[in-house]
């Protein structure tokens, strides 16, 4: 049965973090017709069985659990093909994003004038990350937005509103979760962007460094300029 809304979360090696989370969420959405799916991405340490434990205090709580570690963006659009909505929220599963911010980016998306929306991307106003994080981030971006002019400035943020029909026919690859904003102006859709709250971790441990994030971006952005280049734009298509 459908629902009006879906909020996706990937989650790998989470078990402090998801039932804190879990709760904000469902708070965060009250008073919607909403879903919230967790995809436990080949999690080690009882992810899994924590987020099965919260399914009768939270109703609306579906897991879906991939049998190994397949990368966030495969989570993420597991989440997405699970979907019952055609809007689809997305959180990383740290707790670093609020999820207090979901409503602020619906508004967005189901504005007067939000015709032509693919997505709505949350822009972390203060991060609460380490300095070497912030600069490499921050220099990452730089980089990325001279070479795509996507005019994002924080496509690291997980928080994200956007259609799910959208999403799903955007080319997928690894990491393509830091490349939604270039590929839906690319097919066209219209972006938009809205400042969010940032929170420090406070269990766990990131999965990602800075240099082996560097390493992937250069390969990601090559071939995400090979992406734009070998587009032709989109148009109307009628049987006659």
């Amino acid at each position: 049965m459908a629902v009006a809304l879906s909020v996706v979360v990937p989650v790998k090696d989470e078990a402090e973090n998801v039932g804190p989370l879990a709760r904000e969420i469902a708070a965060a959405v009250t008073g919607e017709d909403a879903e919230i799916i967790f995809v436990d991405d080949g999690s080690t340490d009882g992810t899994g069985a924590a987020l099965k434990a919260l399914k009768d205090e939270i109703p609306s709580l579906r897991v879906i659990q991939h049998g190994r570690n397949l990368g966030q963006s495969r989570g993420i659009r597991t989440g997405v093909r699970a979907a019952r909505s055609d809007v689809i929220v997305t959180l990383d599963g740290d707790g670093q994003n609020d999820p207090a911010d979901i409503p602020k980016l619906l508004a967005v998306l189901r504005g007067p004038d939000a015709g032509n929306i693919g997505v709505v991307s949350g822009v972390r106003a203060r991060r609460k990350d380490t300095f070497s994080r912030r600069f490499a981030s921050r220099l990452g971006n730089a980089i990325r937005s001279r070479l795509l002019d996507d005019g994002a400035i924080d496509t690291g943020c997980g928080l994200k509103v956007f259609r799910r029909e959208a999403f799903l026919a955007l080319p997928y690859f690894d990491h393509i979760h830091r490349f939604i904003i270039t590929l839906m102006i690319r097919e066209g859709y219209d972006v938009r962007f809205a400042e969010v709250n940032h929170r420090p971790r406070t269990h766990g441990r990131s999965k990602y460094t800075n240099f082996g994030r560097l390493l992937v971006s250069v390969n990601d952005i090559l071939g995400v300029r090979w992406l734009q280049r070998r587009f032709r734009a989109n148009a109307e298509s009628r049987e006659i």
